[in-house]
C-alpha cells in the first residue's frame, strides 16, 4: 500500500480523534514526516506512531480535516471518493429526496456530516453546485464531477463551481468559477411544489438557501388571509411559501437590489402578478425603525452575524436589538418567525438573546416550534460545529 504524507500529534491530544471528531488543530500537531503543501493528504499518527485517520492539510488553525478513520490505498484514493459520494446519495435516497414530485432540490454533500470536510455539493434539478472551503476540496473538485457523472448518470445535466467567495485566492489555486461538466442557461427547480430561479453567478452560497426547506413549509400553514414581512428576504424564498399558504399581502425587504429583483422574479414564476407582494430595498433595521406598518407574521433570517468567537458579544447584541424591532412589528396575536446561522451563537444563546428581546418590546411570548436545518443537511453527532441553523417560532400577545 502506498503512504501518504504523516502528520504526528503531541502526547495525549488524539482524544477527539478517538471520539470521531473531524478537526485537528494546528496546537495538537507535534511535527510532519515532510515540508507539506495546502491540499495535500495526509495519515495523523499518535505521539506513539499509532495510525489514527487521514485528511487533508491545511496551514492554519485547523490544519488537517479528516474524512477517514481507516487507510486509504494511495493508488486507489479516487475508489475512495467515488463510495463517499455515492454514501452521500444513498443517505438522501433514505430522505425520499431523489424522485420526489414535489422536491427536486436539496443539499447532496454537507460537509462533515458526510465524512467530506471542505465540501458542499447542492442538487438543483439534476445541476449540482460545487463549494469548496478547503484546499484538499478545492484541487479535488474535477476528480469529484467525474465521480458525480458516474455516479447519478442520466440523472445530471451540469456541474458548477462556486468557490470565489470560501477560499482565499492564492498563486497556486484556481478559482475560476464556472461549468466543470455541462451547461444550464435557464435553471428553475421546485421545492414543495413552489418554483424557483437559480442565479448562479451572483446567488449567495451556491445560490439558495436549501437548509430553510422545511421551515418554509411550516410557515405556509399559518399565513392564510395574513399580512406577511418577510426581512432579508433574499430570493424571496419565505415570500413564495407565504403566498402558497394564502397570505393576503407580503412584503420582502433586503439591502441588495438583486435580491429584491429575484424575489420578484420568483413570485412573479408562481404567482403572475396576481398577489399583492412589495420588494423594498432597504437595510433591515431602518425599515424596521422607520415604517410604521405592523403585520400578522415577520420573518426575521439575517446572514450569521458573528463567524468567529470575537464576534460573539456584538452578534448577541444586533439578535436582541433585531428580534426586539421584529416583535414591535407585529399585530396582537401574531408570529414571530426569527433564526440565526451564525455557527458561534449557540441554541442556550439564541434563546437569551430572543428573551431579553421580548422583555425589551414588553411582549408575552410563547415558543410554538423550534427549528432547525433541514435534513440534508444532517448534523454530525460527532462534530457539533454542523448544527448551525437555529430557529423559533412565537407567539405574541
Amino acid at each position: 500500500m502506498a503512504d501518504f504524507s504523516k502528520v504526528f500529534l503531541k502526547p495525549n491530544r488524539e482524544k477527539s480523534i478517538l471520539r470521531k471528531h473531524l478537526w485537528i488543530f494546528s496546537g495538537a500537531v507535534y511535527g510532519v514526516s515532510k515540508e507539506l503543501q495546502d491540499g495535500e493528504i495526509v495519515e495523523v499518527f499518535s505521539h506513539d506512531k499509532q495510525y489514527l485517520a487521514t485528511g487533508h492539510f491545511q496551514n492554519g488553525s485547523i490544519c488537517v480535516r479528516i474524512f477517514s478513520f481507516n487507510k486509504i490505498d494511495k493508488e486507489k484514493i479516487n475508489d475512495f471518493w467515488k463510495e463517499a459520494i455515492t454514501n452521500a446519495i444513498n443517505r438522501r435516497k433514505v430522505l425520499n429526496l431523489f424522485d420526489n414530485p414535489n422536491t427536486n432540490s436539496f443539499r447532496l454533500i454537507h460537509g462533515e456530516s458526510d465524512l467530506m470536510p471542505g465540501l458542499i455539493a447542492d442538487y438543483y434539478n439534476e445541476v449540482v453546485v460545487l463549494q469548496a472551503h478547503s484546499v484538499g476540496m478545492l484541487e479535488l473538485l474535477p476528480v469529484l464531477t467525474e465521480v458525480l457523472k458516474d455516479v447519478l448518470k442520466e440523472k445530471l445535466v451540469a456541474v458548477y463551481s462556486k468557490s470565489g467567495s470560501t477560499i482565499k485566492q492564492t498563486e497556486d489555486n484556481d478559482l475560476k468559477e464556472g461549468f466543470l461538466y455541462g451547461s444550464a442557461d435557464e435553471i428553475t427547480f421546485t421545492e414543495n411544489d413552489m418554483k424557483f430561479h437559480l442565479d448562479l453567478v451572483k446567488g449567495q452560497k451556491t445560490g439558495f438557501f436549501l437548509d430553510q426547506r422545511d421551515n418554509r413549509k411550516i410557515l405556509s400553514e399559518y399565513c392564510k388571509g395574513k399580512s406577511v414581512l418577510n426581512v432579508f428576504g433574499y430570493t424571496g424564498a419565505f415570500s413564495v411559501a407565504a403566498f402558497a399558504g394564502g397570505a393576503s399581502k407580503v412584503v420582502t425587504v433586503d439591502v441588495s437590489e438583486n435580491a429584491i429583483e429575484m424575489a420578484n422574479r420568483n413570485i412573479e414564476l408562481n404567482f403572475g402578478k396576481n398577489v399583492e407582494h412589495q420588494g423594498v430595498v432597504a437595510d433591515a433595521f431602518e425599515f424596521l425603525k422607520n415604517n410604521e406598518e405592523k403585520f400578522d407574521i415577520v420573518i426575521l433570517d439575517p446572514p450569521a452575524f458573528a463567524k468567529h468567537l470575537d464576534a460573539k458579544n456584538n452578534a448577541m447584541k444586533a439578535y436582541r436589538r433585531l428580534n426586539a424591532a421584529g416583535f414591535n412589528k407585529l399585530n396582537r396575536n401574531g408570529l414571530l418567525f426569527t433564526f440565526s446561522c451564525s455557527q458561534v451563537i449557540t441554541k442556550p444563546d439564541f434563546f437569551t438573546a430572543i428573551y431579553n428581546a421580548a422583555g425589551d418590546s414588553k411582549k408575552q411570548t410563547s415558543i410554538v416550534h423550534q427549528l432547525h436545518q433541514a435534513p440534508d443537511h444532517p448534523i454530525n453527532i460527532f462534530h457539533p460545529e454542523t448544527e448551525y441553523l437555529k430557529g423559533l417560532v412565537l407567539l405574541t400577545d
